[in-house]
């Protein structure tokens, strides 16, 4: 059954031009293509990836850290409450009131402490600075190497250069050495991305990027079937173009350094919005589209393709509103603030508030800031009991 689905699957009309068959795209004659089977390969690289991305957090991206200044807060320890608990890990981290009031009654606590429990018992589960830096500066290292080393493999190659020859003689071009180790790296990058999601820090937008690694894989792993690899190499160097400064800009922004940051932040907000919203489009979306075909008619592959990229396209469209507002956050305050993705590190301040309702604050010279009762037996009491008592008696 598994075989006839997998020779149902890869037929050459679903995937090649037609008149086109796979046939066509064997090695003979010392010409070599790109072959489905050969993307296997990138399933053992991931795991050496991760292996490699373990040892240097521990022992680069930790040290460096600590050596920039990045320091992790200090988090208060909740006290061991199983049936608390048992609630967190089961029901959910943030309880509505009416269920706040009942686990209050069944441990023996005020609503206000319940109501503390949940939310140190929510900042212990947050990652500390050090574990986000560590994940940023593996990005960094491996962004900036792919950019720079598929930056060297297409300099020289025509495509680059002029989008529209990423479709002279397709599907009959042969496979480079380079432009193959260089596809194979990053589909194993982010195969390893797709298999640390569940453990990397998880940020507003992590669904989206759930799908954007997924339709990642899948265009690769498509396009390299397909012998698109000119076209699949120009998404990838145009995407690595932005994230390795996006990435640098979250090293800095764990550290002290935030001019450097915010510098950094508007040289990466110019180069993605002109990458994903001017460039992809107009040449990426627009050669796909309408130069692809060329003599041939549509196939399935063609909207496969398109339908992949266009969706690329508005998560590119998202994750642009979420810069466009830490712009304008930027623009009135002056400085960078946090990552809007990220989640808000809850303080304690009501528990401030708390402790300030049932004790005044004093100040230097020992009188409360709040109202206080009027003294009952000063002068000013005496006088005017004497003035209420005469008021009556007349």
């Amino acid at each position: 059954m598994l075989s006839s689905f997998n020779e149902w699957l890869w037929q050459h009309r679903f995937w090649l031009p037609p008149n086109v068959t796979w046939a066509e795209l064997e090695d003979r004659d010392g010409r070599v293509y790109p072959h489905p089977q050969d993307m296997l390969a990138a399933l053992p690289l991931a795991l050496v990836l991760l292996a490699m991305r373990l040892a240097f957090e521990r022992f680069i991206g930790l040290p460096l850290s600590q050596w920039l200044g990045v320091r992790d807060q200090t988090r208060r320890q909740v006290k061991p409450n199983a049936t608390l608990e048992k609630h967190f890990l089961t029901e959910g981290h943030r309880p509505k009131e009416p269920q706040l009031s009942l686990l209050a009654a069944r441990c023996g606590l005020t609503l206000r402490q319940t109501q503390r429990w949940f939310r140190r018992r929510r900042k212990q589960d947050r990652p500390q600075l050090t574990k986000k830096f560590c994940e940023a500066s593996w990005r960094f290292l491996f962004y900036l190497s792919s950019f720079v080393g598929g930056l060297s493999v297409l300099y020289h190659e025509s495509w680059l250069w002029a989008p529209v020859m990423c479709w002279e003689n397709y599907p009959n071009q042969t496979l480079k050495p380079s432009l193959y180790w260089w596809y194979l790296l990053e589909l194993a990058f982010y195969l390893s991305l797709l298999i640390r999601l569940p453990f990397d820090v998880k940020r507003k937008d992590f669904k989206e990027q759930v799908i954007h690694h997924f339709v990642v894989v899948i265009l690769m792993t498509f396009s390299y079937s397909a012998n698109l690899l000119r076209i699949g190499s120009l998404v990838l160097l145009l995407h690595d173009s932005a994230d390795y400064l996006l990435e640098a800009c979250k090293m800095v922004n764990y550290t002290q350094y935030q001019h450097v940051c915010d510098a950094l932040f508007l040289i990466f907000s110019l180069v993605f919005f002109y990458t994903r919203l001017v460039l992809f489009p107009t040449q990426i979306l627009y050669t796909t589209y309408y130069e692809s075909l060329g003599n041939r008619g549509p196939f399935f592959g063609y909207y496969f393709c398109n339908g992949l990229l266009m969706l690329l396209q508005l998560l590119h469209v998202f994750w642009s509103c979420l810069i466009l507002r830490m712009l304008c956050s930027f623009i009135k305050k002056g400085q960078m603030e946090k990552d809007i993705r990220s989640d808000v590190e809850e303080s304690d301040s009501s528990e401030e508030e708390e402790a300030g309702a049932q004790e005044p604050l004093q100040l230097k010279n020992g009188a409360a800031r709040g109202p206080r009762p009027a003294p009952t037996d000063g002068l000013r009491s005496r006088v005017a009991g004497r003035l209420t008592r005469h008021t009556t008696a007349t």
